[in-house]
């Protein structure tokens, strides 16, 4: 008989897996009763509505902090024990941060208006964004924070934090839906990085006290450089990512109708809430691993026990999900009736995505600028093209397969790609 629990607990990324298992089991109870409500309360039309300001929000986060995420996290992990480095990492990080911060505030306050009436064809929502251009400093310092406890792959904590800040930020939604309906909501998703930003202080202070020296912090651009290579790659991914989703809900509200742009955002809503799972596992575990890899058999070998480990976990995860998805259906999302048919091409694009980032994690590990952008562009200008393409011959349905083709194409280039990779650095340590 299998010891499960020794297994476990011999095995870093299966303790990781557990751990965001039990996390991510909370949050889809707790999101299953939350978004039945926000379904019978707005319907579809709000749902899509939701969406758009949770993209504006995706991309805000990304600009607030200049996009060094990910680089914080490859130089944490690398330079934990080098106090000075530290310091110089995190004094060129909040460079970025109070960069990007202004910038995003500027461009949110003085173009509300336009953005208002972009997202959501009326100037009604003029002051929830000028709300929100208040909170990019608290956005780009959550997320170099986050860097900081991702890079040091202290994932008990992470999962405390996310946990906290979910529940909080769903209280805090239900009592504003009540209140005060969609209007409400929207701000409640506005002002849910504060709550963030709250609990990252509370649960993780000692450990922000001894990695970060405030005294020791200067304007020390060190790190400058190596961080910009993050924040091109960091645009492409999550900006221009969220602009092409809000650009495809558009296109189906104005091509078909607002019911199947919400209906689309509804699926896209349960896939984000199980692909977190893989997310913050790539963060705390894949990119730190990766980073000390150097050898193309070390990388095979580690990227085959990331597959055993999580790839079966999650196919019957998403088995599971189809098999009920019906009724999934008439829980979480009552009366949509256009949801059911996108499940099969959601899921199985999902599946392929995994299986793609666990090895694309590679070109942020290795901080392979370039080979990223040029991947990441192919996959999201295949995503654009067959979306608006299926779109008129399928509905919302032409985009969730345009999500799987698009990954299944993007998985092959990666592959080429990674494999160019090592084979160049095998050539180069020959010919020295």
């Amino acid at each position: 008989m299998i010891n499960l629990k020794g297994l476990i607990k011999k095995n870093v990324l299966l303790k990781m897996t557990s751990l965001n298992a039990v996390v991510i089991i909370i949050r889809l109870i707790i999101s299953i009763f939350v978004q039945r409500e926000l379904s019978l309360k707005l319907g579809e039309a709000g749902i899509a509505k939701i969406g758009q300001l949770r993209n504006l929000l995706q991309m805000l986060t990304s600009t607030s902090s200049l996009g060094v995420f990910n680089g914080v996290v490859k130089y944490v992990s690398e330079n934990e024990s080098d106090e000075k480095q530290m310091s110089k990492l995190f004094s060129s990080a909040f460079i970025f941060g109070a960069s990007g911060s202004i910038v995003s505030a500027l461009v949110l306050f003085f173009n509300a208006e336009y953005i208002s009436v972009s997202l959501f064809k009326t100037i009604d929502f003029v002051d929830l964004i000028k709300c929100l251009a208040i909170l990019p400093p608290v956005i780009g310092l959550n997320r170099i924070l986050y860097g900081l406890i991702n890079g040091l792959s202290d994932y008990k904590k992470h999962a405390k934090i996310e946990l906290g800040t979910y529940v909080f930020s769903v209280l805090l939604l239900l009592i504003f839906l009540y209140y005060c309906s969609l209007e409400g909501v929207l701000f409640s998703i506005v002002l849910s990085p504060l709550i963030s930003f709250v609990i990252i202080f509370i649960l993780f202070f000692d450990k922000l006290k001894k990695h970060i020296k405030l005294k020791e912090l200067s304007l020390d651009f060190s790190f400058v450089k190596p961080l910009l290579g993050f924040t091109l790659m960091s645009f492409i991914s999550t900006v221009l990512l969220n602009y092409i989703e809000l650009d495809v809900r558009t296109t189906i509200t104005n091509r078909i109708n607002i019911e199947e742009a919400g209906s689309w955002t509804a699926m896209n809503f349960l896939s984000k809430n199980y692909m977190v799972f893989s997310s913050s596992v790539f963060t705390l575990y894949v990119i730190p691993q990766f980073a000390k890899i150097n050898t193309g058999l070390a990388f095979r070998k580690e990227v085959l026990h990331i597959y055993k480990t999580l790839l079966p976990l999650f196919a019957i995860g998403m088995i599971a999900i189809y098999v009920f998805r019906n009724l999934i259906i008439d829980i979480v999302f009552p009366n949509f009736t256009g949801l059911e048919s996108l499940f099969k091409w959601q899921l199985l694009g999902d599946f392929v995505r995994l299986a793609t980032l666990v090895i694309s994690y590679q070109f942020l590990a290795k901080k392979m600028v370039w080979s990223f952008i040029i991947t990441e562009l192919i996959s999201l200008g295949l995503f654009y093209g067959l979306s608006k393409y299926f779109v008129d011959l399928y509905g919302a349905e032409g985009v969730v397969m345009a999500h799987f083709y698009r990954y299944l194409i993007y998985l092959v280039i990666v592959i080429i790609a990674v494999w160019y990779y090592f084979k160049s650095n095998s050539k180069a340590e020959v010919n020295a």
